[in-house]
Protein backbone atom coordinates (compact mmCIF):
# COMPACT_ATOMS: atom_id res chain seq x y z
CA UNK A 1 0.00 0.00 0.00
CA UNK A 2 2.59 2.56 0.73
CA UNK A 3 4.83 1.30 -2.29
CA UNK A 4 1.25 2.49 -4.25
CA UNK A 5 1.37 5.86 -2.12
CA UNK A 6 4.93 6.39 -3.40
CA UNK A 7 4.50 6.40 -7.19
CA UNK A 8 1.17 8.28 -6.55
CA UNK A 9 3.07 11.25 -4.87
CA UNK A 10 5.88 11.31 -6.67
CA UNK A 11 3.90 10.98 -10.46
CA UNK A 12 1.02 14.16 -8.98
CA UNK A 13 3.67 16.25 -7.35
CA UNK A 14 6.30 16.09 -10.12
CA UNK A 15 3.51 16.71 -13.07
CA UNK A 16 2.31 19.86 -11.04
CA UNK A 17 5.83 21.34 -10.77
CA UNK A 18 7.13 20.73 -14.55
CA UNK A 19 3.77 20.67 -15.89
CA UNK A 20 1.59 23.15 -14.05
CA UNK A 21 4.32 25.99 -13.43
CA UNK A 22 4.37 27.99 -16.68
CA UNK A 23 4.05 31.37 -17.72
CA UNK A 24 3.97 33.47 -14.70
CA UNK A 25 5.03 30.56 -12.35
CA UNK A 26 7.47 29.31 -14.35
CA UNK A 27 9.19 28.23 -10.74
CA UNK A 28 7.83 27.54 -7.11
CA UNK A 29 10.32 29.90 -5.54
CA UNK A 30 13.09 32.43 -6.70
CA UNK A 31 16.30 33.26 -4.78
CA UNK A 32 17.95 36.38 -4.88
CA UNK A 33 20.75 37.46 -6.62
CA UNK A 34 20.36 37.49 -10.97
CA UNK A 35 22.53 39.31 -12.71
CA UNK A 36 20.80 40.29 -16.05
CA UNK A 37 22.74 38.91 -19.36
CA UNK A 38 20.93 39.49 -22.87
CA UNK A 39 17.64 40.61 -24.49
CA UNK A 40 15.60 37.91 -26.53
CA UNK A 41 12.18 37.91 -28.31
CA UNK A 42 9.56 36.71 -25.80
CA UNK A 43 9.25 32.75 -26.18
CA UNK A 44 6.09 30.52 -24.69
CA UNK A 45 6.51 30.16 -21.26
CA UNK A 46 8.72 33.32 -20.45
CA UNK A 47 8.10 35.19 -17.28
CA UNK A 48 5.80 38.28 -18.56
CA UNK A 49 7.41 39.75 -15.76
CA UNK A 50 10.66 39.88 -17.11
CA UNK A 51 9.35 41.88 -20.33
CA UNK A 52 11.16 44.95 -21.62
CA UNK A 53 8.64 47.26 -22.52
CA UNK A 54 10.52 50.36 -24.06
CA UNK A 55 12.79 47.34 -26.42
CA UNK A 56 8.98 46.11 -27.19
CA UNK A 57 7.53 49.25 -27.89
CA UNK A 58 10.59 50.35 -30.37
CA UNK A 59 10.69 46.78 -32.10
CA UNK A 60 7.43 46.36 -32.03
CA UNK A 61 7.07 42.64 -30.90
CA UNK A 62 7.90 41.77 -27.28
CA UNK A 63 11.22 40.89 -25.81
CA UNK A 64 12.30 39.61 -22.65
CA UNK A 65 15.47 40.03 -20.12
CA UNK A 66 17.40 37.13 -19.74
CA UNK A 67 19.05 36.67 -16.08
CA UNK A 68 22.25 34.62 -15.05
CA UNK A 69 21.37 33.13 -12.16
CA UNK A 70 24.25 34.21 -9.57
CA UNK A 71 23.33 32.79 -6.65
CA UNK A 72 21.73 29.07 -5.82
CA UNK A 73 19.82 28.56 -3.18
CA UNK A 74 20.21 26.17 -0.71
CA UNK A 75 16.24 24.22 0.43
CA UNK A 76 16.01 22.48 3.30
CA UNK A 77 13.14 20.51 4.12
CA UNK A 78 12.49 19.52 7.52
CA UNK A 79 10.13 17.30 9.02
CA UNK A 80 8.15 16.38 12.04
CA UNK A 81 7.20 13.11 12.39
CA UNK A 82 6.26 12.65 15.70
CA UNK A 83 3.17 10.37 16.70
CA UNK A 84 0.09 13.30 16.06
CA UNK A 85 0.57 13.09 12.40
CA UNK A 86 -0.57 9.34 12.16
CA UNK A 87 -4.01 10.77 11.74
CA UNK A 88 -6.11 11.85 9.55
CA UNK A 89 -10.15 11.55 7.77
CA UNK A 90 -9.09 12.30 4.78
CA UNK A 91 -5.75 11.04 4.85
CA UNK A 92 -3.14 10.87 7.57
CA UNK A 93 -0.96 13.98 8.03
CA UNK A 94 2.05 12.32 7.28
CA UNK A 95 0.85 11.53 3.83
CA UNK A 96 0.41 15.12 3.25
CA UNK A 97 3.71 15.76 4.84
CA UNK A 98 5.29 13.53 2.15
CA UNK A 99 3.52 15.12 -0.58
CA UNK A 100 4.69 18.70 0.47
CA UNK A 101 7.85 17.65 1.17
CA UNK A 102 7.76 16.28 -2.66
CA UNK A 103 6.34 19.26 -4.19
CA UNK A 104 9.23 21.33 -2.62
CA UNK A 105 11.61 18.88 -3.19
CA UNK A 106 10.79 19.01 -7.00
CA UNK A 107 10.22 23.09 -6.90
CA UNK A 108 13.92 23.52 -6.19
CA UNK A 109 15.31 20.92 -8.96
CA UNK A 110 13.17 22.87 -11.20
CA UNK A 111 14.63 26.26 -10.53
CA UNK A 112 18.20 24.88 -10.20
CA UNK A 113 18.46 24.55 -7.01
CA UNK A 114 19.93 21.57 -4.89
CA UNK A 115 17.44 20.57 -1.73
CA UNK A 116 18.01 18.05 1.58
CA UNK A 117 15.83 16.28 3.75
CA UNK A 118 15.52 16.15 7.65
CA UNK A 119 13.22 14.16 9.58
CA UNK A 120 12.80 15.13 13.18
CA UNK A 121 10.65 13.99 16.08
CA UNK A 122 12.11 13.09 19.79
CA UNK A 123 15.65 13.55 18.29
CA UNK A 124 17.08 13.90 14.28
CA UNK A 125 16.73 10.83 13.02
CA UNK A 126 18.00 10.86 9.58
CA UNK A 127 18.92 13.88 6.74
CA UNK A 128 20.28 13.83 2.95
CA UNK A 129 22.92 16.11 1.77
CA UNK A 130 22.04 18.37 -0.49
CA UNK A 131 21.06 17.30 -3.79
CA UNK A 132 19.72 18.44 -7.13
CA UNK A 133 18.82 14.68 -8.03
CA UNK A 134 15.30 13.72 -9.01
CA UNK A 135 15.54 10.09 -7.69
CA UNK A 136 16.18 12.09 -4.30
CA UNK A 137 13.08 12.95 -4.19
CA UNK A 138 11.22 8.99 -4.20
CA UNK A 139 13.92 8.17 -1.51
CA UNK A 140 12.23 11.55 0.42
CA UNK A 141 8.58 10.32 0.14
CA UNK A 142 9.47 6.66 1.05
CA UNK A 143 11.37 7.58 3.85
CA UNK A 144 8.45 10.17 5.38
CA UNK A 145 6.10 7.33 4.39
CA UNK A 146 7.15 4.32 5.91
CA UNK A 147 9.25 6.47 9.08
CA UNK A 148 7.43 5.10 12.34
CA UNK A 149 5.61 7.98 14.09
CA UNK A 150 3.66 5.95 16.31
CA UNK A 151 4.84 6.68 20.83
CA UNK A 152 6.99 9.40 19.29
CA UNK A 153 6.99 12.79 20.98
CA UNK A 154 9.07 15.93 20.25
CA UNK A 155 11.77 17.78 21.19
CA UNK A 156 11.15 21.78 20.53
CA UNK A 157 14.89 22.96 20.55
CA UNK A 158 15.87 20.01 18.13
CA UNK A 159 15.32 21.51 14.72
CA UNK A 160 17.15 24.58 15.66
CA UNK A 161 20.19 22.82 17.68
CA UNK A 162 20.27 20.15 14.59
CA UNK A 163 20.33 23.27 11.59
CA UNK A 164 22.18 25.57 13.32
CA UNK A 165 25.12 23.46 13.75
CA UNK A 166 25.08 21.32 10.31
CA UNK A 167 23.43 24.23 7.60
CA UNK A 168 26.19 26.65 7.42
CA UNK A 169 25.34 28.33 3.99
CA UNK A 170 22.06 30.60 4.10
CA UNK A 171 19.41 28.80 3.21
CA UNK A 172 15.54 28.57 2.61
CA UNK A 173 14.26 25.94 5.26
CA UNK A 174 10.74 24.51 5.75
CA UNK A 175 9.41 23.28 8.52
CA UNK A 176 6.52 21.01 8.21
CA UNK A 177 4.80 19.43 11.03
CA UNK A 178 1.04 19.80 12.58
CA UNK A 179 2.61 22.86 15.42
CA UNK A 180 0.93 21.45 18.09
CA UNK A 181 3.96 22.05 19.81
CA UNK A 182 5.67 25.03 19.39
CA UNK A 183 9.55 24.29 18.10
CA UNK A 184 12.09 26.93 18.94
CA UNK A 185 12.83 28.78 15.54
CA UNK A 186 13.85 32.39 16.61
CA UNK A 187 18.21 31.92 16.00
CA UNK A 188 17.61 30.11 12.55
CA UNK A 189 14.95 32.54 11.64
CA UNK A 190 17.80 35.03 11.88
CA UNK A 191 20.08 33.62 10.31
CA UNK A 192 18.05 31.43 7.80
CA UNK A 193 14.68 32.34 5.23
CA UNK A 194 12.33 30.07 7.72
CA UNK A 195 8.83 29.29 5.99
CA UNK A 196 6.10 27.04 8.37
CA UNK A 197 3.70 24.22 6.93
CA UNK A 198 1.33 24.04 9.47
CA UNK A 199 -0.30 20.20 8.42
CA UNK A 200 -3.73 19.44 9.90
CA UNK A 201 -6.92 17.52 10.05
CA UNK A 202 -10.32 20.13 10.18
CA UNK A 203 -11.73 17.19 12.42
CA UNK A 204 -8.50 18.01 15.04
CA UNK A 205 -9.50 21.33 15.12
CA UNK A 206 -12.92 21.51 15.32
CA UNK A 207 -13.97 17.98 16.64
CA UNK A 208 -17.71 16.30 14.82
CA UNK A 209 -20.07 14.96 17.43
CA UNK A 210 -19.12 11.69 18.03
CA UNK A 211 -21.24 10.72 21.06
CA UNK A 212 -19.50 7.90 22.98
CA UNK A 213 -16.28 6.89 21.49
CA UNK A 214 -13.16 5.41 21.98
CA UNK A 215 -9.98 7.29 21.02
CA UNK A 216 -5.98 7.06 21.14
CA UNK A 217 -3.32 9.29 21.42
CA UNK A 218 -1.17 8.01 18.12
CA UNK A 219 2.59 9.79 20.02
CA UNK A 220 1.56 8.21 24.03
CA UNK A 221 -1.06 5.90 22.79
CA UNK A 222 -3.19 6.88 25.75
CA UNK A 223 -6.68 6.38 25.53
CA UNK A 224 -9.98 8.31 26.30
CA UNK A 225 -13.19 6.42 26.37
CA UNK A 226 -16.67 8.13 27.39
CA UNK A 227 -18.65 10.53 26.03
CA UNK A 228 -17.69 13.51 23.72
CA UNK A 229 -20.25 16.17 25.58
CA UNK A 230 -20.36 19.84 24.04
CA UNK A 231 -18.13 20.66 27.02
CA UNK A 232 -15.43 18.74 26.72
CA UNK A 233 -15.38 19.75 22.44
CA UNK A 234 -15.83 23.76 23.80
CA UNK A 235 -12.67 22.70 26.39
CA UNK A 236 -10.64 20.81 23.22
CA UNK A 237 -11.31 23.70 20.65
CA UNK A 238 -10.38 26.55 22.87
CA UNK A 239 -7.10 24.49 23.81
CA UNK A 240 -6.62 24.51 19.59
CA UNK A 241 -7.91 28.16 19.27
CA UNK A 242 -4.91 29.15 21.89
CA UNK A 243 -2.40 26.89 20.21
CA UNK A 244 -2.59 28.53 16.70
CA UNK A 245 -3.20 32.18 18.37
CA UNK A 246 0.70 31.69 20.18
CA UNK A 247 2.29 30.10 16.63
CA UNK A 248 0.74 33.09 15.19
CA UNK A 249 2.01 35.79 17.45
CA UNK A 250 5.91 33.80 17.65
CA UNK A 251 5.83 33.68 13.62
CA UNK A 252 4.85 37.15 12.93
CA UNK A 253 7.42 38.42 15.66
CA UNK A 254 10.36 36.23 14.38
CA UNK A 255 8.89 36.91 10.73
CA UNK A 256 8.01 33.61 9.61
CA UNK A 257 6.06 33.41 7.15
CA UNK A 258 3.40 29.84 7.46
CA UNK A 259 0.48 28.65 6.19
CA UNK A 260 -2.07 25.98 7.08
CA UNK A 261 -2.64 22.98 4.92
CA UNK A 262 -5.55 20.58 5.37
CA UNK A 263 -5.39 16.63 4.78
CA UNK A 264 -8.99 17.18 2.25
CA UNK A 265 -6.93 19.91 0.18
CA UNK A 266 -4.30 20.41 -2.95
CA UNK A 267 -1.01 21.56 -1.09
CA UNK A 268 0.25 22.86 -4.66
CA UNK A 269 -2.08 25.75 -4.75
CA UNK A 270 -1.52 26.95 -1.40
CA UNK A 271 1.74 26.51 -2.06
CA UNK A 272 1.62 28.43 -5.02
CA UNK A 273 -0.59 31.30 -3.52
CA UNK A 274 2.26 31.41 -0.32
CA UNK A 275 5.26 32.15 -3.04
CA UNK A 276 3.04 34.55 -5.17
CA UNK A 277 2.67 36.83 -2.20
Amino acid sequence: MKQGNIKKILIKSKRQVFSELIGNNSTLFRGEGYDFMELREYQIGDDIRHIDWVITAKQNKPFVKIFHKEHQINVVIATILNGSVFFGTKRLKQDLIAEIAAILAFGGIKNGDSFSHWIFADKLYSYTKQQKKQNGVEKLINDILNFDAIKKGFDKQIIEKELMLRVKRKSLIFVIGDFFALPELSLLAKKHEVIALVVRDKHEEKLPDLGEATLIDPQTMEYFEGNLSSGLKKEYEKKVYEIDKNLNDYFKKHAIRWVKLYTDEDPFVKLLSLFKE
